[in-house]
């Protein structure tokens, strides 16, 4: 049964469906995906858009964190709903593993993983978020000490992501007044009424605190949130244009960092760092760290790290990478034969062999294969066109390998013998004679070495 028009709350809820939608061509053209959970919010905008969407183009994923014993029954439930609007229907289960996060961050993280991951081309997914979840998500930030983006809240649409939140203006009550009119049932999470947990504090006890005094304290706030989303724009904007005064291939030179403000300069780097690691360093870290990474003797590496990522100074330049993680220690045999890959992990990649080209330099073919290791120190070669044997370790500085990268190239040994540095150097004594077959190294999927 459809909710009919005139109602107050099946109104607010339609209209603000059309505008998204209206504002989103690629979700109204394409394929839509609710991310449904079987409560209020989710189950409405389930319930509208099976209203106003053709056969075909809706379909609804449910996500089982396996973190409550009813949560099979909350799927049934989902799935039930969806049968009787005839909207096909997933359930993914995931596994919530907190990484230095709280467990409803990690299982957040593992949701939109979920349902991100499983969005067919051309398809939205679409979230039932609202205007008290903007306001609550806006204390929530204000009480971290957070700047604009934080403040800015939920975002109404995520064009890179595929993501929208047609529902970000509608109050709950709104959603609530669809629902009775619509006669939809829903499920209750027990833990959403739990005041341990800062959301739930906020929206049980600190909201209609709030409201009782200020009854449009909701709505201010939402209103502020959008003007946060505003402002954090124009840095974003100011930090692209200070990007391309301050970076060369993709490092940041610190000399020319050294000419913005102190303001403008954390700004960058925020923007940078979201942008490379999908994180920023708390602001506190990131006073205390920026003045290291800038003020250390040449002769230093500082480094600032946070869960998610790090800046490390070399050379007078910044690099911004996620965390690298301890070096590879063990050893591995690598079959001499084009085709055969070696996976070393996030810290050093992967390493494979291919057919060479004809003209460009090779290694010879070891009938025992390779062994591949890391750098223990006093490693030495003759590279290809050189006339002596020379410290790997000079070879590297001489390249401008970065120093947190130098114990993370894998080595190939033959016979015991040093034969190449990934897809570095090969030695000369090992390197494919002209017309002999030989092998090319392939060295990718590891972080930057330069």
């Amino acid at each position: 049964m459809h909710a009919g028009a005139g109602h107050p709350g099946v109104d607010a809820v339609t209209d603000a469906i059309r505008a998204a939608l209206a504002a989103a061509p690629q979700a109204a053209a394409g394929g839509i995906c609710v991310g449904l959970s079987g409560g209020l919010d989710s189950s409405v905008l389930l319930h509208a858009l099976a209203g106003m969407r053709p056969a075909g183009s809706l379909r609804a994923a449910y996500i089982d964190h396996g973190l409550h014993p009813d949560a099979s029954a909350w799927g049934a439930h989902c799935a039930a709903l969806c049968a009787a609007l005839g909207v096909p229907y997933a359930c993914h289960r995931v596994a919530v593993v907190p990484d230095g996060e709280g467990i409803e961050a990690a299982a957040r993280r593992a949701r939109y993983a979920a349902l991100l991951g499983d969005l067919q081309p051309g398809e939205t997914l679409v979230t039932a978020h609202h205007r008290d979840d903007q306001a609550e998500t806006l204390l929530l930030n204000l009480l971290r000490g957070s700047g604009p983006a934080g403040l800015a809240g939920i975002a109404g649409r995520h064009p890179e992501a595929r993501l929208l939140r047609p529902l970000l203006a509608v109050p709950r009550a709104a959603i609530l007044g669809y629902a009775r009119a619509a006669g939809l049932a829903w499920v209750e999470d027990p833990a959403n009424r739990d005041p341990r947990f800062d959301r739930n504090f906020l929206r049980l006890q600190v909201l209609p605190l709030l409201a009782s005094r200020w009854p449009a304290s909701a709505g201010a706030l939402a209103r502020s949130a959008a003007l946060c989303t505003e402002a954090a724009a124009l840095l974003d904007d100011l930090a692209v244009a200070d990007a391309r005064r301050v970076t060369q291939r993709g490092r940041i030179v610190l000399d020319r960092l050294a000419t913005l403000t102190e303001a403008r300069q954390r700004n960058l780097l925020r923007h940078l760092c979201r942008i490379g690691t999908g994180t920023a360093p708390p602001g506190q870290r990131l006073r205390a760290g920026l003045g290291q990474l800038l003020q250390a003797g040449s002769d230093r590496q500082p480094l600032l790290a946070w869960p998610g990522g790090e800046i490390r100074r070399f050379r007078g330049h910044l690099h911004i990478q996620r965390p690298l993680g301890a070096p590879p220690v063990d050893c591995a045999q690598l079959p001499a034969r084009a085709g055969a890959s070696l996976e070393l992990g996030a810290a050093a990649g992967r390493l494979s062999l291919r057919r060479a080209r004809a003209g460009a330099p090779a290694l010879r073919p070891s009938a025992g294969g390779f062994t591949v290791r890391f750098r223990q120190g006093g490693e030495r070669l003759r590279p290809v066109g050189s006339t002596r044997r020379r410290d790997l370790k000079k070879l590297l500085q001489e390249r401008g390998v970065v120093p947190w990268m130098r114990g993370r190239i894998p080595l190939l040994f033959a016979d015991g013998q040093l034969v190449a540095v990934a897809d570095l150097w090969i030695a000369q004594e090992s390197a494919a004679a002209s017309g002999e077959p030989g092998l090319r190294i392939c060295w990718d999927r590891h972080p930057p070495v330069d």
